[in-house]
């Protein structure tokens, strides 16, 4: 059963399950948390008794050059070992997409380069990105470098490739 959690309904039991979700498809230290590095606002979660598979949305404003812009960010991507091949993922992203359209966001955007982001109609950018660095739930350097895996779906407008996108905070 495909489900949305907003994070302030996210009870403790589906906190621990994400994050031990998470723990079991990725390397990188999330300090048990169920988010990377900052609460997210949208958790959409994949249930067959217990949580096989997450993908969380994140609404924020950048600058895409002199430009503000609303943008749903997509992360915390994950879909247990044991189920993968299954399209689990996919139907997650097709429910974040649409959640997305019927917000203001004007773009999605995503840290990635599986296949199945691009079959949904995300294409990679190289903008120059200005964002702050945190590295175990803690601010570091502020980093302006070219995107390296940074893809953008347009929802509501053109992306312009040659402007600078300012994150206006860290990752997602």
């Amino acid at each position: 059963m495909l489900e949305l959690i907003p994070e302030w309904a996210l009870t403790p039991e589906d906190d621990r399950a994400i994050a031990g979700l998470l723990a079991r498809c990725f390397a990188t230290d999330f300090g048990g948390r169920s988010f990377y590095q900052t609460r997210q606002h949208l958790r959409l979660v994949q249930r067959e008794g217990a949580i096989l598979a997450h993908m969380a949305l994140q609404f924020r404003a950048m600058r895409l050059g002199a430009r503000l812009v609303t943008v749903a960010g997509v992360g915390d991507v994950a879909t247990d070992p044991a189920h993968r091949g299954q399209g689990l993922a996919a139907r997650l992203l097709a429910e974040a997409i649409r959640v997305a359209r019927a917000s203001p966001a004007e773009f999605m955007l995503l840290f990635g380069t599986a296949k199945l982001y691009h079959a949904a109609g995300f294409r990679p950018v190289r903008n120059t990105m200005l964002w702050c660095e945190m590295r175990g739930a803690q601010t570091g350097l502020v980093t302006r470098e070219p995107a390296e895996s940074l893809m953008v779906l347009p929802l509501k407008g053109d992306w312009d490739e040659g402007a600078e996108l300012d994150l206006l905070g860290n990752l997602f």
